[in-house]
């Protein structure tokens, strides 16, 4: 009531300038600043209709990755390595033991057994022999598994397309991770073939470094990929 009392040629209280648009923009620039670009959604749309056409970007996160960027499959590689990698080499002891089981069954009978007859012919260090080509070889395995499983889940959803991607998301991500496995065991093999040769004929080799170009002259370079069938076999699944 007050309000319309008031006589008509009275100067408003607020500055006339508040209402201009450069003062809006410059405003808006100003509220990016501080980080307060999402109070602008506020705005009137009687502001919109008298011309105030402005573009607020979307606010950036610092450190976010965008989806299937390289910079997103180098991640999902360093991932695969350090997962794979690091967790097959701790493991190493009980490989080592089921590979001389899978050899020797009648000297290794058992797991309890199997340390105790690694424990007394080869002491404690024995129970690492191989780590170096586990760490490597599925450090590579890994790298192939992860960032290949995401290239070929973004690649076969493009072929299918976004209706078909996402009423057999199951068989797209099954295609992915089997597809993915198909090259990251080409990259195991080589490795593995000399870990179970260093692993169960103790004085085959010491490690990698001498055990891989003895195992490539007396099998041959295609000797090396021996085992890539019932590798595929053991994995794809």
């Amino acid at each position: 009531r007050l309000l319309m009392a008031l006589p008509s040629d009275r100067q408003s209280l607020i500055p006339n300038f508040l209402y201009s648009t450069s003062f809006v923009s410059k405003a808006l620039n100003l509220g990016k600043l501080d980080g307060n670009v999402a109070n602008s959604s506020t705005m009137s749309s009687s502001d919109t209709a008298a011309g105030l056409n402005f573009v607020v970007p979307a606010p950036s996160e610092p450190g976010k990755i965008e989806m299937y960027s390289p910079q997103f499959y180098a991640a999902c590689t360093a991932g695969g390595i350090l997962s794979c990698g690091l967790t097959h080499m701790a493991v190493t002891p009980l490989d080592l033991v089921k590979c001389n089981m899978q050899i020797d069954p009648a000297k290794y009978k058992s797991i309890s057994s199997g340390f105790g007859v690694l424990l007394k012919e080869q002491g404690a260090r024995g129970f690492f022999r191989g780590w170096v080509p586990t760490l490597l070889g599925y450090s590579a395995q890994g790298a192939c598994k992860f960032g290949f499983y995401e290239y070929f889940k973004k690649y076969y959803s493009d072929l299918a397309g976004p209706e078909n991607a996402a009423k057999y998301k199951t068989l797209v991500y099954l295609a992915g991770s089997a597809s993915a496995e198909v090259i990251a065991d080409i990259a195991l093999c080589p490795f593995e073939a000399v870990k179970v040769r260093v692993q169960t004929q103790p004085g085959f080799a010491r490690g990698l470094a001498d055990g891989f170009p003895k195992f490539v002259k007396s099998e041959g370079a295609l000797g090396l990929y021996k085992g890539l069938v019932p590798l595929w076999g053991r994995q794809i699944p």
